[in-house]
C-alpha cells in the first residue's frame, strides 16, 4: 500500500499547559485546506523553538493505530478520541513506525514532504494525558510517531491523500532508527551508519556521530 488517507489536519497555538510555561502541544483538527510551508503548517505554533518546530521537524504524524494500543493501557482516556491528543499534525491510519522509514518521500495534499526523523517522547506527554510511565512506554513498544521536513510547499486538509513516492534509507525504518538512539540500543556499526546517513535531521546524526566517541 502506498496511499493513506488524512483523516484530519491539526494545528495548535501557544498557551499556558504547566503553570506559567507555554506550550502548543494541544492540536485541533481544522476545516478546509491549510498551508504547508517550510516550518509546518500555517497557522501552527511551537512554543519552546529550541527543542520543538523548525525545518527538520515541520510536521508531525502520530499513528492513529496507536490511540487503540493506548486504550488498553491507559483506558479509554477522552484524548484518544481527538485526533492530534498526541500533539500530531496529521491523523493517519494504517502506517506506522516500521513500514515508514527515514528520507521516505510523501505526497501530502500539494505539498511534498520527507521523514526526516523520529519523535522522542517528553513530558508534556504524560502531563496532557495525566498518566505517569507513558514515555517509558513509547520508548519500550517503540510508539514514536514521526517528522517530516517539507521538500514543496503546497496545501493540504483532511480527506486528502497521503501518498509514499519514493523509498528512501529502506534498511533504516523509523522503528529501527528509534531503537537505536532513543531507546540507546544501536552498535557502533549502527552509530557509524546513522552518523552518515543524509536524509537524518542533523542533530540525530551529530548525536550518532557523539555517541561514537
Amino acid at each position: 500500500m502506498s496511499r493513506w488517507t488524512i483523516e484530519a489536519v491539526c494545528t495548535g497555538t501557544a498557551r499556558p499547559f504547566n503553570g506559567a510555561e507555554l506550550s502548543a502541544f494541544t492540536k485541533r483538527p481544522q476545516q478546509g485546506p491549510v498551508q504547508i510551508h517550510a516550518e509546518g503548517l500555517a497557522p501552527d505554533e511551537q512554543a519552546d523553538r529550541r527543542v520543538h518546530g523548525g525545518p527538520e521537524m515541520a510536521l508531525h504524524l502520530y499513528p492513529l493505530d496507536h490511540h487503540d494500543w493506548w486504550r488498553g493501557q491507559i483506558g479509554d482516556h477522552l484524548l484518544l478520541d481527538e485526533p492530534g491528543g498526541f500533539a500530531s499534525n496529521l491523523a493517519v491510519r494504517g502506517l506506522t513506525e516500521e513500514h515508514v522509514h527515514i528520507g521516505d518521500r510523501f505526497r501530502c495534499g500539494t505539498a511534498l514532504i520527507e521523514v526526516s526523523r523520529p519523535r522522542a517522547p517528553c513530558w508534556k506527554i504524560e502531563h496532557r494525558f495525566g498518566q505517569k510511565g507513558m514515555v517509558a512506554r513509547i520508548i519500550e513498544s517503540g510508539r514514536c510517531g514521526w517528522y517530516f521536513r517539507v521538500i514543496e510547499t503546497g496545501e493540504v486538509e483532511a480527506g486528502d491523500s497521503l501518498e509514499r513516492v519514493a523509498i528512501g534509507a529502506g534498511q533504516w525504518s523509523v522503528a529501527r532508527v528509534f531503537h537505536a538512539l532513543t531507546a540507546g540500543r544501536a552498535s557502533q556499526e549502527e552509530l557509524a551508519q546513522l552518523a552518515e546517513l543524509p536524509a537524518l535531521s542533523t542533530y540525530l546524526r551529530e548525536k550518532a556521530a557523539a555517541k561514537r566517541r
